[in-house]
C-alpha cells in the first residue's frame, strides 16, 4: 500500500525569540526537521515525505542540507496561510491518490518509530488514527462567569501527530472551506461525521516551540540515546 507522510513546518517560530525559525535550529548539533524526516525514513524507508515549508525559505533549506549532507529523499511544498492551508497544499501535491497519508507537525523530532508504524496499520484498518497520550495533571473547565468545576481527566486526552488517513477520506475532508474549529487534522476529519480512531503516542513526542523546549530537546537526546 502506497504510504506518505506531510510533515508540516510552515510557521515563522516568532515564540522562540530569535531570527531563526524553530524548525531549523539544531539540536544534538543537528536540525530539528531533519530528525523529523529522519524518523520516518527510518520507519518506513520507501515512505514518500513531503515538507511543507514557507516558499521563501526554499532556498535557506536547501543550503541546510547542502551543508549537512543531507539526502533523504522529499519533496518540497510551499505553505499556505495557516496550517490547514498548508496540510492542504501537501495533498494536493501527494504523487498518488489511494493509499495512505500520516500528517505530522514538523517540530515533533522525538516521534517513535512504533508510533508512526501503529497509525498507519490502524488507519488501513479503521480510516485514521490519531496519536494521543493522556494528562497528567488535574483538570479544570472554566465557566463565563469566571467560575471553573473539576473534570475527570480519565476521559481526556493531549492530541499529538501523527494523525494518519487514508488518502482518499483525506482528500475528500480538506475540500470544505477551512473553520475556526479546525484546530487539527482529525478535527477536519470528523467534520464529515466520520469517527476518529486513537492510538498510544508517546510522552517524548514534544511540539518545540519555547527556548524551554529545546532545552528539554537537548536533554531528551541525551536520554533517548
Amino acid at each position: 500500500m502506497n504510504k506518505a507522510a506531510i510533515l508540516v513546518a510552515g510557521g515563522k517560530g516568532t515564540r522562540m525569540g530569535g531570527p531563526v525559525a524553530k524548525q531549523y535550529l539544531p539540536i544534538g548539533g543537528k536540525p530539528v526537521l531533519f530528525r523529523t524526516l529522519e524518523a520516518f525514513n527510518q520507519a518506513y524507508e520507501q515512505i514518500h515525505l513531503i515538507l511543507v515549508l514557507p516558499e521563501g525559505d526554499f532556498d535557506f533549506w536547501n543550503e541546510l542540507c547542502q551543508d549537512y549532507g543531507f539526502d533523504i529523499p522529499h519533496q518540497l511544498v510551499a505553505g499556505g496561510s495557516s496550517r490547514f492551508q498548508s496540510v492542504k497544499k501537501g495533498l494536493e501535491a501527494l504523487p498518488f491518490k489511494e493509499g495512505l497519508v500520516a500528517i505530522h507537525d514538523g517540530v515533533r523530532p522525538f516521534v517513535k518509530a512504533s508510533v508512526i508504524s501503529e497509525s498507519f496499520e490502524v488507519a488501513a484498518e479503521r480510516g485514521s488514527a490519531i496519536a494521543v497520550v493522556p494528562l497528567k495533571d488535574s483538570l479544570r473547565k472554566l465557566n463565563d462567569k469566571g467560575g471553573s468545576r473539576y473534570e475527570e481527566r480519565q476521559y481526556f486526552r493531549l492530541v499529538q501527530t501523527p494523525q494518519t488517513f487514508q488518502i482518499p477520506k483525506i482528500l475528500k475532508a480538506f475540500q470544505v472551506p477551512e473553520l475556526p474549529q479546525f484546530t487539527d487534522d482529525a478535527t477536519v476529519y470528523e467534520h464529515q461525521g466520520w469517527p476518529v480512531t486513537l492510538i498510544s503516542g508517546n510522552l517524548e513526542n514534544i511540539k518545540i516551540t519555547t527556548p524551554e523546549d529545546m532545552a528539554y530537546a537537548e536533554y531528551l537526546l541525551q536520554r533517548l540515546g
